[in-house]
């Protein structure tokens, strides 16, 4: 494989060809397209298994690597089911081509098995684009409230009989395109109103997530912990009183704070130190405010990216707090499997170094019929939860993918 400088490509999402792998935030990041390898994985061993086979293919690899910058050279896809016993599992996926683009740097790496190793051309790469197709008229439907008041109520009830301080509910709505889905007609929207967040695809798992679970880059940690929401008014005056509000928040900031506490805990086992922020920020999105920690530490061990994230989750942002009791809790109040949605979703290099966030904000593809959908939002109930404001931050965080699809 060889990586070589380029001409800056524009619009990263716009060059894609159909059906590529997308990891943008802030118009800078990773696309790419096609296969050179992959590898499917179930159950609780899928994170082992998928870096174990990454680990091997990476030491067979010839790599000319003329660029040097993160998300240069080696890299793989992958995304993973939240749940262990999830028929989902997990995927990691070495593209074809990869175009990426970071601080001014452009660059473009092709792979293969071939033995021949060429100066890649984007020209070359992209010869079979095709135009976006468009989606058609599209119905979403609207979830059922009773069935989510009556499981944040147990859930409620739950957390007051005591052995468990917070469980993180997830619904499901479905979507339906007249048309098979063009993932770029929905990439492009997301990443132009949410730059913020992590505009990604990955197999048919497709979303803007604002929520880092793990970047590790020469040995440097970042994790973004984010728990405690609410919905702006879209008035610039009473948004900062209601972003002070939520920062003032009793029960948002012990939800966060069982978020922050479940990822520090991971890190001290792995780094020689670590920041917290003494309180969370307030992040502002366009559909919602979230209370925000972005800790970092330093690694003290040789974990690659995909070990860390493996040890990290479920975190009490996605499950709950205990996680196992926590997860036993969702089995019975959720009723469906969560898929890939709230799992891991990212990117990693031959290195072990990668970006990897929570597939939150997002919808999956139906393999068996591409124009179907299924889009996710979840809340974190602690003991002051109310079920009618738990609906509406699920709508609140449902608006992304709703809008992007331009939904009747």
């Amino acid at each position: 494989m060889r990586t070589v400088a380029i001409a800056d490509p524009g619009d990263l999402i716009s060059t894609m060809p159909v059906e590529g792998l997308s990891w943008v935030r802030r118009g800078e990041g990773l696309v790419a397209w096609g296969e050179s390898a992959r590898i499917d994985v179930t159950g609780g061993e899928r994170f082992t298994e998928a870096q174990a086979w990454f680990s091997a293919l990476g030491s067979r690899a010839v790599v000319r690597d003329e660029v040097g910058v993160r998300g240069s050279g080696l890299v793989a896809f992958g995304s993973f089911s939240f749940a262990d016993d999830s028929a989902a599992g997990g995927t990691l996926i070495v593209p074809r081509y990869v175009l990426g683009r970071r601080s001014g740097t452009a660059w473009l790496t092709a792979i293969s098995t071939s033995a021949t190793i060429t100066a890649p051309d984007l020209d070359a790469a992209c010869s079979d684009a095709i135009p976006v197709r468009p989606l058609g008229s599209v119905h979403v439907s609207t979830g059922d409230p009773e069935a989510w008041h009556s499981a944040v109520g147990n859930a409620v009830d739950h957390i007051a009989a005591g052995g468990i301080d917070k469980v993180v509910l997830a619904r499901s709505i479905e979507a339906e395109a007249s048309l098979p889905v063009d993932v770029r007609a929905l990439l492009e929207p997301l990443a132009l109103t949410y730059p913020t967040c992590w505009t990604f695809h990955v197999d048919g798992l497709i979303g803007a997530t604002p929520e880092l679970l793990a970047r590790v880059d020469r040995g440097l940690v970042t994790s973004r912990v984010l728990a405690g929401t609410i919905r702006p008014t879209g008035d610039e005056v009473a948004d900062l009183a209601h972003a002070a509000a939520l920062a003032r928040s009793s029960k948002d900031r012990e939800e966060h704070e069982y978020a922050v506490e479940s990822i520090t805990r991971v890190l001290a086992e792995h780094c020689s130190s670590f920041n917290v922020p003494e309180a969370p920020s307030v992040i502002h999105l366009p559909n919602v405010m979230h209370l925000a920690s972005d800790v970092t530490g330093v690694l003290a061990d040789a974990t690659t990216s995909l070990e860390l994230v493996a040890a990290l989750h479920p975190s009490a942002a996605v499950c709950g707090t205990p996680t196992v009791t926590a997860a036993a809790l969702l089995k019975e109040l959720e009723g469906c499997d969560r898929g890939r949605y709230s799992g891991p979703v990212g990117w990693m290099d031959a290195t072990g170094d990668g970006e990897w966030c929570i597939a939150l904000r997002a919808a999956e593809i139906s393999r068996e019929d591409p124009s179907r959908l299924r889009l996710f939002a979840g809340c974190g109930i602690v003991a002051a939860s109310d079920p009618d404001a738990e609906w509406a931050e699920s709508e609140a965080k449902l608006e992304p993918l709703r809008a992007a699809l331009g939904a009747d």
